[in-house]
Formats: C-alpha cells, structure tokens, sequence
C-alpha cells in the first residue's frame, strides 16, 4: 500500500522508506535514530531516520509495527509529527514536511478477528474500530494519538481479495521473467489454488506470498537453472491432479 502510495505521489516506488521499529525496542536504540551525539560511536554515520529523509525528503516514510518501539522514540517522533523537523546528531534540522509518514500496528487485531465474522456488517465494523481505537489509546500517550491526522482500521482479508492480489504477484512475476526474454501464462485454476493455499484471515497477505514462492517461483526457478526454459520460451502453469504443472511453448512463442 506504502509502495502504491509512494508511487501516486512521486512517481516511484523508491520513494518509500521503511523503518522496521522493532529494531528499536531499547532506550540506546534511540540514537540510532537520529544519529550518536559528539564524541560517541558512530557520530559519523548519522541518523537512520533523519539521514533517510535528508538525501529523500520527498517520500513516503512508513513506520512498521511502530507499537514495538520505546517510549523514547515516541518523544522523537512528537517533534516530527508536530513541527514537521528534526535536529540530527550532527546539529542539522531535516525537514519533514514532504514526507508523507505511515504508522502500522497490530495492536488490537485480535479483537477485529473475534468481532468482524461478517465483513459486510458495519454496526459490527465501528464497534470493532472503537476497540481498536480504545486499545491505541492505552498503548499510546494521549499528546502522541492526538498528532495522528487519520486513523484507518481495516477489515480483514477476503477470500476473493486474496485471489485479487494473487493475480498482482503473478502479474509481478511475469514482468521479472521478461527482462530474460521470458514470458508467463497461467491457467484461472492456477490463482485459485494459491489464493487457497495463502488465505489466512488472521495473518491477512504474507501467507500468500509465501506459497506463490514455495509452490510457483522457487520451482520454476529450479527450471529455468537447469536450461529447461530458453529465452523466447512462453511458461504455462496449471492445475493438474498431483499439484501445479509446468509446461511451455517453444522459442519464439513471444514474438
């Protein structure tokens, strides 16, 4: 979503940084953040954060699971979130404000899947957001939610979305496979079975790509290592009884 995002606003997804916040669970961790003061190891280096958004600061800066991190990182992104700068290790202000910054979190996710048995229930959906809302509100300091301009609760994944997203990484994968004059064709029987291989309502898309890698590219991988596939080869996939199946139509298939 961060990428898309990032990808809308400025024109590539490069421009999107990821900052996974459980690497800065202890108090130490905070200076790495923002960079060593004066005298301490890795003064030189500067900030993960702030050096991030120095060399970009026309980006989407996307704070993954930000519930995980001290409190003392929250202090640091008070100042961000409301004057939109900081002041580095270095002494220098990097501005913040053509940043777009997205916070995920989990905290409360056990309550949406307990609650929203039915999708298109919408009394059911606001009460499942107040809980979240009520469980954010515990977690985090009233001063921290207080500078969050939107707040968005999002319902679980669908077995039809999962299909959808499916047919993306597919779509991704065929792209990739041109660059070595390769091309891509799968059977609607193919994105099915692996929506149904990745849906998990709990663990929402990440089941997904795991099984488009162990069932889809990590065997046609395999393939095209060993010369089965040769530049110019069209690769089809379908669903045969025992499983996923690899074929291909010969060179010049493309053209």
């Amino acid at each position: 979503l961060c990428k898309a995002l990032a990808e809308f606003l400025f024109d590539t997804e490069e421009a999107m940084v990821r900052i996974d916040m459980s690497e800065f669970m202890e108090q130490h961790s905070v200076a790495r953040l923002i960079g060593a003061p004066p005298g301490y190891v890795g003064y030189e280096e500067g900030g993960y954060l702030t050096e991030a958004v120095r060399r970009r600061p026309y980006s989407v800066l996307l704070l993954d699971e930000v519930e995980k991190a001290h409190p003392d990182v929250f202090n640091i992104l008070l100042q961000v979130l409301d004057d939109g700068r900081l002041t580095d290790g270095h002494g220098r202000t990097v501005d913040f404000r053509n940043t777009v910054i997205v916070m995920t979190s989990n905290l409360g996710s056990d309550r949406i899947q307990e609650m929203l048995l039915d999708p298109s229930d919408e009394n059911a959906y606001e009460q499942a957001r107040h809980e979240v809302m009520n469980v954010v509100t515990r977690h985090f300091r009233p001063e921290f939610v207080n500078r969050i301009d939107e707040t968005v609760v999002f319902h679980p994944l669908l077995a039809s979305q999962i299909r959808g997203i499916a047919d993306i990484q597919i779509a991704s994968l065929s792209k990739r496979l041109q660059y070595n004059d390769l091309g891509l064709e799968v059977s609607p029987a193919v994105l099915d079975r692996i929506a149904e291989l990745g849906y998990d309502p709990v663990y929402g898309a990440r089941p997904l790509k795991r099984a488009i890698q162990n069932w889809i590219e990590n065997p046609l991988a395999q393939r095209v290592i060993k010369g089965e596939y040769l530049p110019g080869d069209l690769i089809t996939i379908d669903v045969g009884a025992d499983g996923f199946t690899f074929g291909k139509l010969g060179a010049g298939s493309l053209h």
